[in-house]
């Protein structure tokens, strides 16, 4: 397949591009800028603008590019930014796309489980309804602005995303030197986090542009867990102490409230109930196992 790919550099995209290139696809990298390279496409979502001749031919879309939700400090200003990052620059790939002659068969567009909000032990799937606050409003929003390409009769899947996780970014990259001091400790600990290995991300995008999936899917692990869950395995793997829990005081000063409240403290049950009835194999179904996988090595 000749994939266009946004977000090409980022914790998801580069070893998503990787992969895809491994497997033989071709790859078209949508960059902001000039483009430096082969194969790179230029867009400005701020401006409005795309190279539209440099997606001519392409067969998919795998948009993933948006400003980061925990990048800074969210201000009303800095929301406004979260929001149309994600709103301007998927309208404007969905409506570029919507008009190619011929057009992609499929757009997979980035989403998370924000969309369902602080939902406690309710089990989640992508049947259940959004959220109320503003993570899940902007994953509406964010999904919403794909309607170009559904209108237009492209396969258009929502990638609603989890908690990824590899020691090379993301949460556990920021969560291991703690836990390698031994300084780790549960945050809450009640709330349910739905986790993803990179692995899967990866080989679950490549998936579903493959298989005749569209609309949400969940990508989840199938067994999430709880905060103190995590914290309990990444003590065991990596043979440190987990006892003492992180008061709210230091994330809220951190983060801010709210953040700290949507990024930490949210609590959504998730399962992945499309990716596995479209037949995905999961890689790494359990915590545990996972974690051992990734920070591990066999000695000998």
């Amino acid at each position: 397949m000749d994939v266009a790919v946004t977000g090409s550099s980022g914790f998801i995209g580069a070893p998503l591009v990787a992969a895809l290139e491994e497997g033989g696809h071709r790859v078209r990298r949508v960059v902001r800028g000039r483009p430096a390279r082969p194969g790179e496409v230029s867009w400005n979502p701020s401006a409005g603008t795309i190279d539209v001749e440099g997606l001519a031919g392409v067969d998919a879309v795998v948009h993933l590019a948006g400003e980061g939700i925990n990048a800074k400090r969210w201000t009303d200003a800095q929301k406004q930014r979260i929001l149309d990052s994600r709103t301007r620059g998927t309208r404007l790939i969905a409506e570029t796309v919507a008009a190619l002659d011929p057009r992609p068969s499929v757009m997979l567009s980035a989403s998370a489980i924000g969309f369902y909000g602080d939902r406690g032990d309710e089990l989640l799937t992508e049947d259940s309804p959004p959220g109320d606050d503003f993570l899940a409003e902007v994953c509406a929003a964010w999904e919403g602005a794909a309607r170009p390409a559904v209108a237009a009769g492209i396969r258009t899947a929502f990638l609603r995303t989890g908690i990824v996780l590899d020691p090379s970014g993301g949460a556990l990259a920021k969560m291991l030197p703690l836990f390698k001091l031994g300084l780790g400790g549960r945050l809450g600990g009640d709330q349910w986090w739905s986790w993803i290995s990179l692995a899967d991300e990866v080989h679950a995008i490549i998936h579903l542009l493959l298989v005749d999936v569209a609309g949400p899917v969940n990508l989840t692990a199938p067994n999430p867990v709880t905060n103190a869950e995590l914290t309990r395995s990444l003590g065991a793997v990596l043979r440190r102490p987990t006892v003492v829990p992180v008061p709210r005081l230091g994330p809220q000063l951190l983060l801010g409230r709210e953040l700290a409240q949507s990024l930490l403290y949210s609590s959504a049950r998730i399962a992945p109930t499309r990716l596995d009835a479209s037949g995905y194999r999961f890689r790494h179904r359990d915590l545990d196992a996972a974690l051992r996988s990734m920070l591990t090595r066999p000695t000998g």
